[in-house]
């Protein structure tokens, strides 16, 4: 028996299909070579298990080479020479041959799926590890949903290459090369006649799956649009039937669909072509062994077996032949994704080079620019000594460089002090926090802590410095107890309560089926976003920050409930430094000093009544929303 393969219609959909769920499209490796050896490079720690997968796989093979000639050799002696216990003997060796083929089969499956588990861990680990590392501006040009497409498709691509393909593609080469040698060393006329019509079902072959692979690709760019559709309707449920477009809806779904009937109605076409064209091709492949080895037999050059023995590795000749051609899409979409994969993972990390000292950024100070790229000698800082003086020295930001957004900004914050952050939309005012946090480096200007520049102290303790309360609100799929417990991984179960206490969430977390102890769901859709906020609260005063950033903390609450909130903050706020954004002016009247930004730049700078003494910017904002007939 020679070495077989799974062939149908399905083992052509997966070598050409990839998961749905977003457009895809099949894709070489621009580099194939280097992607394969980085590739490898996972397997090395499994030297010795790969060199015993190599031996089973060799060992597969061969036995099933034994079968084929074995078969010629019971009817040339056996069966010719009328001897029953030859016969006898060499079906048991038959049998011994192809139970040991297949059980090497097994083993090197069995050990190969332990291998490639272990090098795919590792991968995925370095993966998702480095995109924790990677800096913020990273996120704001690669969507959640590539990067999830890389954890999960190219990963699982890479998987079916590694745990499957690799020893499918082992065991086709090793049984062509063992059948053709053995042809050859058998009698050379019928090999040689072999070798005429190999190229032409390869030709054949490649050919079909030429337009399979073009059929599948558009079948998989059309799924993406149909599921992309979908999701779109699903998540915009609400507001499709608020606005009435259900028949829309529906119409934009028809359409999709169609176009995945046409494309799954081309590419299944020629899937299904390619079975029975493979079949027709190994019996060409037959008719022209029988017809040679016949007249060889009429001259008395072959015997009768050995023309069995030929047409039986004819046959099994176009297995490997056909999985070789369907291992070349599925190999390559491998690579191509592997090359996305360490695409990611050669991106420069948030800390490599820029934490313990950053030589190339240019300062501005006292008036005059340090040189830029020359290293600045590192100044100490001990985040238990912070007192959390903030001082923002001519800084200079832009998320590119056409789009600058923070201008000349100088702002002197004492620790202890509260600041607010007030202006338009699109000021700036966000866009300050996360310099502060470091989610973003500023072009030029400093930002010092205590009279450190950030840029000189690692990013882990400015971050353990900071306590922040977005407006946008991320909880968990955890428990209630561990949401609040993430501000400070530490924290007895009782510092957690006292915190929900502190943000005036205790109330409704008792009221919840299991208390502390409930279960939030995605994106904590069970609670409203107002109990999410209280949450993000109660988890900042947790961690009990030097620095308080608070961006739209009440936003999502009832007034009843931001006075409650607005009383613990007061708790919290006494003896840090507080910066707090706010829309709604009147929750930042008794702020010790207001910064008005607009595009940017700061256009007033002072406490409530002198800035509305002024008549100016803030005068005009504060009456917007209190005395609109004023304007």
């Amino acid at each position: 028996m020679a070495y077989e393969t799974t062939s149908s219609i399905q083992d052509v959909r997966t070598s050409f299909q990839r998961r749905p769920g977003r457009p895809t499209r099949f894709e070489k490796a621009s580099d194939p070579r280097k992607a394969m050896i980085r590739l490898f490079g996972y397997l090395k720690p499994f030297k010795k298990p790969l060199a015993s997968v190599v031996c089973f796989v060799l060992l597969q093979s061969l036995l099933g080479l034994a079968g084929p000639y074995l078969l010629g050799r019971a009817i040339d002696t056996s069966i010719g020479g009328k001897d029953v216990r030859s016969l006898l003997n060499t079906a048991a060796l038959m049998l011994i041959a192809y139970v040991l083929s297949n059980g090497f089969n097994i083993l090197a499956n069995w050990r190969m799926a332990r291998i490639s588990q272990n090098a795919l861990k590792n991968l995925r680990g370095d993966l998702f590890a480095h995109i924790q590392s990677l800096p913020m501006s990273f996120f704001d040009t690669n969507p959640a949903g590539g990067l999830m497409s890389r954890l999960t498709n190219d990963i699982d691509a890479i998987n079916q290459t590694v745990s499957q393909n690799i020893i499918a593609l082992l065991a086709s080469i090793i049984t062509m090369l063992g059948i053709l040698v053995s042809m050859f060393v058998l009698n050379h006329w019928l090999a040689l006649a072999s070798l005429v019509v190999i190229p032409i079902m390869y030709w054949f072959s490649n050919f079909v799956a030429k337009y399979t692979r073009k059929g599948f690709r558009e079948l998989q760019k059309d799924l993406g649009n149909l599921n992309a559709v979908a999701e779109e309707t699903i998540s915009g449920f609400k507001e499709i039937k608020a606005f009435r477009r259900n028949d829309s809806a529906i119409e934009a779904f028809r359409q999709k669909n169609q176009a995945v009937f046409k494309s799954a109605v081309y590419a299944n076409s020629y899937a299904m072509l390619l079975m029975p064209l493979t079949g027709v091709l190994g019996s060409f492949f037959v008719i022209v062994l029988a017809s040679l080895g016949g007249w060889l037999a009429l001259k008395g050059l072959v015997s009768i077996g050995m023309i069995a023995t030929f047409i039986n590795y004819a046959q099994n000749f176009t297995s490997p032949l056909r999985q070789l051609s369907n291992l070349y899409n599925s190999i390559q979409a491998a690579l191509a994704g592997a090359e996305r994969v360490f695409e990611i993972i050669d991106m420069e990390s948030e800390t490599a080079g820029r934490d313990e000292t950053n030589s190339r950024h240019k300062t501005r100070a006292d008036g005059q620019a340090a040189e830029a790229g020359a290293p600045r000698p590192r100044v100490p800082f001990h985040l238990d000594g912070f007192q959390g003086n903030v001082t923002l020295q001519n800084v200079v930001f832009g998320y590119g460089p056409d789009n600058i957004v923070i201008r000349d900004f100088s702002v002197e914050i004492v620790a202890g002090q509260t600041v607010a952050l007030v202006g338009p939309t699109g000021a700036g005012k966000t866009t300050i926090t996360n310099l502060l946090t470091r989610f973003y480096e500023i072009q030029s200007g400093r930002i010092l802590f205590d009279g450190v520049d950030i840029r000189e102290i690692p990013k882990k303790d400015i971050r353990r410095a900071i306590g922040l309360v977005l407006q946008d609100t991320f909880l968990f799929a955890d428990t209630v107890l561990e949401n609040i417990r993430f501000g400070r991984l530490d924290a007895t179960d009782e510092e957690c309560i006292e915190a929900a206490k502190m943000a005036e969430a205790d109330h409704f977390i008792r009221q919840l089926p299991d208390g502390y102890h409930t279960n939030l769901s995605e994106r904590a859709g069970n609670l409203s976003q107002g109990q999410r906020q209280l949450l993000s609260i109660a988890r900042a005063i947790l961690a009990d920050p030097r620095i308080l950033i608070l961006d739209e903390a009440t936003s999502s609450v009832d007034t009843r409930t931001e006075l409650r909130i607005q009383k613990a903050l007061l708790r919290l706020m006494e003896g840090r430094t507080s910066i707090v954004i706010a829309h709604r002016l009147s929750t930042i009247r008794d702020a010790d000093s207001i910064v008005v930004i607009n595009d940017g730049e700061i256009v007033e700078q002072g406490n409530h009544e002198a800035l509305l003494g002024q008549r100016g910017f803030y005068y005009h904002l504060y009456m917007s929303q209190f005395k609109g007939n004023e304007i």
